[in-house]
């Protein structure tokens, strides 16, 4: 059976989703090791501002403009569950490359004192595990909401998640040189088992 639109009682599962894993992200922040280079201020707001317009693209459903809230699939009760799986696995995904990660974590670009390239768990199977978690959890919630504005909020975060991405591989390059590029040559960045990049970026 189709759903016009998910319930309250749905969208609360969804939110309490999201909210659990911010307050795993934020817990987990405490004591990270101190940094020793960072992003600077400029490229990191344009991130943030990126990121702030996808989510309440995703997340805001009384939106001004009409056209932006329009259905492009209806959604079912296996398309709802399906959708609230993916988010969970993602989530989930996403805390356990956080906890892997350890200390060396950052919610900006940085390199941090004694950094450490981490090769193991989530590690092994995609270079940017957190990047992809979030993707599949922001594919699973679009997937529910089915709208026009989930769609476009979704692109504004890939698109911030990429210009993020590929300023840590440059961090990272600079810092652990050759080993990292063989990290690269062997492991792909978001989707496993993709083929790898294996030229250094400019």
């Amino acid at each position: 059976p189709r759903m016009h639109h998910p319930s309250p009682l749905y969208r609360h599962l969804i939110g309490a989703l999201w909210f659990a894993f911010a307050l795993c992200w934020l817990v987990a922040a405490l004591g990270n090791k101190p940094t020793q280079r960072r992003e600077s201020p400029g490229s990191r707001l344009i991130h943030v501002i990126a990121l702030l317009l996808g989510a309440i693209l995703i997340g805001w459903h009384d939106m001004p403009w009409p056209w932006l809230a329009r259905r492009l699939w209806p959604i079912s009760f296996s398309g709802y569950w399906i959708g609230l799986a993916l988010i969970a696995g993602g989530l989930g995904f996403s805390v356990w490359a956080r906890v892997h990660l350890g200390r060396n974590w950052s919610g900006t670009v940085t390199v941090k004192q004694g950094h450490e390239l981490i090769r193991s768990g989530p590690y092994a199977v995609v270079r940017h595990p957190i990047y992809t978690g979030i993707l599949v959890a922001l594919a699973g919630t679009v997937m529910i909401s089915g709208t026009l504005r989930a769609i476009i909020g979704l692109v504004l975060i890939l698109a911030a998640l990429l210009r993020k991405m590929r300023t840590e591989e440059r961090f990272m390059l600079e810092t652990f040189d050759g080993a990292y590029e063989r990290y690269r040559a062997e492991v792909p960045a978001l989707i496993p088992l993709a083929k790898p990049r294996r030229s250094a970026p400019r």
